[in-house]
């Protein structure tokens, strides 16, 4: 059965990095585990339109250099979509929009394995890791199951209070505080209230580290991380697919066109 690689790093108390894609393109996945310098991919599939098919390529080619595999999904399909994409091959989860310790609940049990005697709801579906001529026993499958990384979102006025309640729930691996929604469920711009938004990400990361659960922060470049590595933070995303060719779109884009007019 292949290694969850996330969950390793997890068990083994090491840090890790992962940037955020949007192109479903399996070259883009399999160009940035060549790279070696990634732990996981993390598709941002809360934006980007995608097919299962997608996803299975995807998995695929990460596990070519054995590059772990996470998905951001959807608050509203997201047992359907997060279902789908770990049969699919992905080895972690990133929900968003979950409000409630009872939305992170019910997260979570939908990933979990059904067992007698648990709380899991998850089968045992005839996809890759099972009709496959790879395929695993039910002991492995939910061996596999168990080990599928849960990561949540906190990003909204009722989560960041209550974030207590949902870090003290089995089976949240990790967190991640999300200032742009988290400022638009309190009515703010988030230009605005920069202060605040601080001071809430703070608490929601002390608050993880408190109950044994691993704070997650999105950085624009490795010159942000030491802000966070002082509140002990030890997983980092680094960098947005979109993000960084608007950059190169804007900036070089723009210097070369005011060069064009200059010859006109």
């Amino acid at each position: 059965m292949r290694e969850n690689k996330l969950r390793r790093i997890l068990q083994e108390g090491k840090t890790s990095v992962s940037t955020r894609m949007w192109s479903t393109w399996p070259i883009f996945t399999e160009t940035l585990g060549a790279c070696g310098n990634f732990d996981y991919m993390e598709f941002v599939a809360e934006y980007a339109p995608f097919t299962q098919m997608d996803l299975e390529n995807m998995a695929r080619a990460a596990e070519l250099y054995e590059m772990g595999t996470m998905i951001k999904v959807d608050f509203q399909n997201r047992f359907y979509v997060s279902q789908k994409a770990v049969a699919s091959g992905f080895q972690g989860v990133n929900f968003a929009d979950c409000r409630t310790p009872e939305d992170v609940y019910a997260s979570v049990r939908a990933i979990r394995p059904l067992v007698e005697g648990t709380d899991g709801v998850y089968g045992c579906p005839n996809r890759r890791f099972i009709s496959s001529p790879n395929g695993v026993s039910q002991l492995e499958h939910i061996q596999r199951l168990n080990d599928i990384v849960l990561c949540f979102m906190i990003e909204k006025r009722e989560s960041v209070e209550r974030i207590e309640e949902i870090c003290d729930i089995p089976g949240v691996d990790m967190v991640q505080f999300g200032p742009a929604d988290y400022c638009m469920s309190r009515g703010w711009n988030r230009a605005d209230h920069t202060q605040e938004f601080k001071q809430a990400e703070r608490q929601v990361i002390s608050a993880a580290l408190r109950h044994g659960v691993q704070p997650r922060c999105e950085i624009n470049s490795p010159a942000e991380a030491q802000y966070y590595i002082d509140l002990g933070v030890r997983h980092f995303s680094l960098g947005d697919q979109m993000a960084k060719l608007r950059e190169f779109w804007n900036g070089q884009g723009k210097e070369m066109r005011d060069i064009s007019r200059s010859l006109d």
